[in-house]
C-alpha cells in the first residue's frame, strides 16, 4: 500500500515542519497562513522551498565542521 505525500513516518515532525516553513516565508517575505496556502504564486512558493533547502544545507555544513 502507497503512503500518500502528507503521511509522516514521525507525526509529531509536523508541527517543526511548519514552524520551519513559516520561519523560512518570513525570511523571504511570503506571507504564509495557517492552512490552506494555494493562493501563491509559483514564485513565492518557491521562494519558501528555495529557502528552507539552502537552511538546511547550512546546518548540515556546520554539522560538519
Amino acid at each position: 500500500m502507497a503512503k500518500s505525500g502528507n503521511n509522516h513516518v514521525v507525526p509529531e515532525a509536523r508541527a517543526a515542519l511548519d514552524k520551519f516553513k513559516m520561519e523560512a516565508a518570513s525570511d523571504v517575505g511570503v506571507n504564509l497562513k495557517q492552512g490552506y496556502n494555494g493562493d501563491l504564486t509559483s514564485r513565492e512558493a518557491g521562494s519558501v522551498g528555495g529557502q528552507m533547502v539552502k537552511r538546511m544545507i547550512e546546518a548540515y555544513e556546520k554539522s560538519m565542521k
